[in-house]
C-alpha cells in the first residue's frame, strides 16, 4: 500500500514499483472504474506484445499498405459470399 498526494487537477503519481508490478508502462493504456469508494486501474495489454512471435514471417511484404489492403479486401470478399 502507498499514499500518494492527489493535485488540483486530479491527477496522481503511482509509485515506479507499482508500475512495474502492473506492468503499467509509459504511453500505454489503462481502464480505470469507481467501485463504491475506491478507484481501480488496469492496465490493457498491447495487442502487439500479446501476439508478439505467434507468426514467423518469412519475408515481409515490399508494400505492407498495399499488402494489407489485399488482406482487407480478401477478409471481405470471404464475409460478402
Amino acid at each position: 500500500m502507498e499514499i500518494v498526494k492527489v493535485d488540483k487537477k486530479g491527477r496522481i503519481l503511482i509509485p515506479k514499483h507499482l508500475r512495474r508490478k502492473a506492468k503499467v508502462k509509459e504511453g500505454r493504456y489503462v481502464k480505470i472504474r469507481a467501485d463504491e469508494e475506491s478507484i481501480i486501474i488496469e492496465p490493457i495489454e498491447s495487442v502487439a506484445d500479446k501476439y508478439f512471435g505467434i507468426f514467423k514471417i518469412e519475408k515481409w511484404p515490399e508494400d505492407l499498405d498495399e499488402f494489407m489492403v489485399g488482406v482487407v479486401k480478401e477478409w471481405w470478399l470471404q464475409k460478402v459470399t
